[in-house]
């Protein structure tokens, strides 16, 4: 399938689940456990990850998945990390679907469609 990158300051949970493997309420457990893992939250109420947050969960995926650390131990590990400084560095979203570009063609074919109807509707009326 073919990566999209899509270039963002903020990313959705459901992004973020893509971005990293991760299940959305593994996301909201991590939360609780890692307090340095503490995404904002919008005017409606829903967490808007940074790209720190994304390598923060990165970090944290790799010490718990790949290094075999306990929550315990990785929290420790977390209590010596120092994140990255920002470089303006945007992280690719994958397997999202392209937009569907919509055609001069299309656009045209749709507006005749819809003068024929109305040209219909007129001659009826009159």
């Amino acid at each position: 399938m073919k990566h999209v990158g899509i270039k963002k300051l903020y990313y959705s949970i459901s992004e973020v689940s893509k971005i990293t493997e991760l299940e959305q309420y593994v996301l909201r457990y991590w939360e609780s456990e890692f307090p340095q893992l503490k995404p904002a939250k919008n005017r409606a109420g829903n967490r808007i990850y940074t790209n720190k947050d994304i390598k923060l969960i990165l970090h944290i995926k790799k010490l718990l998945r790949d290094e075999k650390y306990t929550i315990e131990g990785a929290k420790k590990v977390l209590e010596d990390y120092v994140p990255e400084p920002e470089e303006g560095e945007q992280l690719l979203l994958l397997n999202v679907p392209p937009k569907k570009r919509i055609q001069d063609e299309d656009i045209k074919a749709e507006m005749v469609e819809v003068k024929t109807f109305l040209e219909d509707l007129l001659a009826k009326m009159s």
